[in-house]
């Protein structure tokens, strides 16, 4: 089981996974953590506007079940994820099954299906800030569902290539970049600052359940009735995913016209706040190495288990689906975890834990697979899940809410643009020195996405620090010179 890490979230299986996995056709189930919606007053300190769905008001907080609002982007994530995860190892299987493909060809469909962060990813976040992230959203949900849907009927016709295979993982990317952008920006806006780690977990673990249960009935599916018809359950989850998200009663108001600038600065505004920023560039630099290091192995984790392992469609969806249940287990732990030992400790733990368990694939090799995937893989998936959980409720917290998207898209570019770039080095070391060496590799590049946090101000912060405390960056404010030091972010 291969899995990369966000710097958004979710945990994915098959190939790579990140921020959000969101709605990749290669086997990624790319996932962070991601966004939601509020109460119907305007939250303190929190991105504003009139909300609908539940109390907000000042003690006691209501939990998110009783939103309606965020109910409705729950349900829509669900049925997207879960129509994903069903389909989600179609692509990868029927690219090695049917149309043959290589190790370079698996590296250059990773490399294309994740390729949108590096190409769109930065002018996206200032994009998404002109518009209506719903409407975003639903735009991005119907067009993936469009481009997935031609995958069946050329094939269904006789007529599938895999060039049009490719065609599609990257166009699909593109779409996903605005969809994940629009997404995690979202939720601050429709929630409570203190209900931001709630909406994060709760999302996460329907992300989990959903890819806990995708991958093994989509194996069973592709035994039973083909990969080319699974992929139509994927289509059928975006279009789901869709008609929820245009029931939400929230309204976002848009910036004047007037008052906007040249794109060009606006993008570097948002890509000034994370590099400038002591805390956020380690924790960028922690999940872009982790990425990077996953994506070298993960891209030919498809090609390993069909071709050299010997595993049928429903024993690599069983394998899939731990790395799934293990985040769910994360996504319950997540709070409380921080709780007991403190927000900037959680942080290093997770990392740690999910860095050492990045050498499951490759041991895999040595020691018996079926076990030491399934085990390891839902070990992996728990830190996963909490560590993407603990750091993009930091980064919504921190962010300005005038800079959410550009703040998000920045994340995205720096941490997902590391995938493509792995991917394609893992389909170019896979032809040339083995897919098991290719499986070390990239654990060992993973392991070194430590360091940033290891030696970070992390260790003594029992609470991290958002936008609202003094001296934290402002779009065209310089920061005081003393603010350049990692100790003095955050008190704990």
């Amino acid at each position: 089981m291969a899995t990369v890490f966000l710097g958004s979230g979710r945990q994915t299986g098959g190939k790579a996974h990140a921020d959000r996995q969101t709605g990749t056709v290669s086997g990624n189930s790319a996932s962070d953590p991601e966004p939601f919606e509020g109460s119907s007053a305007p939250a303190s300190g929190s991105a504003g506007g009139p909300r609908d769905g539940g109390p907000s008001g000042g003690g006691h907080r209501v939990s998110l079940v009783h939103h309606r609002d965020f109910v409705r982007l729950w349900i829509g994530d669900t049925a997207s994820q879960l129509g994903f995860a069903l389909g989600s190892l179609a692509i990868p299987y029927l690219a090695v099954t049917a149309l043959g493909a290589t190790e370079f060809q698996m590296g250059l469909l990773g490399t294309l299906e994740s390729i949108g962060f590096l190409i769109i990813g930065l002018p996206a976040g200032a994009i998404v800030d002109r518009r209506r992230k719903r409407t975003v959203m639903m735009t991005a949900d119907l067009g993936r569902a469009l481009l997935l849907l031609s995958l069946p009927i050329a094939w269904w016709s006789g007529l599938l290539t895999f060039g049009q295979v490719l065609l599609v993982a990257t166009a699909v990317g593109i779409l996903t970049v605005f969809f994940d952008v629009s997404y995690q920006s979202y939720l601050p806006f429709l929630v409570e600052r203190e209900q931001l780690v709630e909406g994060n977990a709760k999302l996460q673990a329907s992300q989990s359940v959903s890819q806990a249960a995708g991958p093994a009935v989509g194996g069973l599916l592709i035994k039973a009735i083909g990969p080319a018809l699974v992929l139509t359950v994927n289509v059928a989850g975006y279009l789901a995913s869709a008609l929820a998200l245009s029931r939400i009663r929230h309204r976002e108001t848009l910036s004047v016209p007037d008052n906007r600038r040249r794109l060009g600065t606006e993008i570097n505004e948002g890509l000034s706040f994370v590099v400038r920023h002591p805390l956020l560039r380690r924790l960028v630099a922690c999940t872009g190495i982790a990425n990077l290091g996953s994506s070298i192995g993960g891209v030919l984790m498809v090609l390993y288990m069909v071709r050299d392992l010997q595993f049928s469609a429903l024993l690599v969806g069983v394998v899939e689906s731990a790395g799934a249940i293990g985040g769910l287990l994360g996504a319950v732990l997540a709070t409380p975890l921080a709780r007991r030992i403190g927000e900037g400790p959680a942080i290093i733990v997770t990392t740690v834990a999910m860095l050492i368990l990045s050498f499951v694939n490759p041991l895999s090799s040595v020691l018996p697979p079926v076990p030491t995937l399934v085990v390891g893989g839902a070990a992996l998936g728990a830190a996963i899940v909490a560590y993407n959980i603990a750091t993009v409720s930091f980064r919504q917290r921190l962010c300005p809410p005038e800079l959410l998207g550009r703040m998000n898209a920045s994340v995205r570019f720096l941490v997902w643009g590391a995938i493509p770039i792995g991917s394609f080095l893992g389909g170019v070391l896979g032809t040339s020195i083995g897919v098991v060496p290719t499986l070390w590799v990239g654990a060992a590049v993973s392991s070194l996405a430590a360091i940033p946090v290891l030696f970070s101000p992390l260790w003594h912060m029992a609470t991290l620090p958002d936008h609202d405390l003094p001296g934290h960056d402002r779009p065209g404010h310089d920061r005081p010179d003393h603010h350049d030091a990692d100790p003095a972010i955050g008190a704990g």
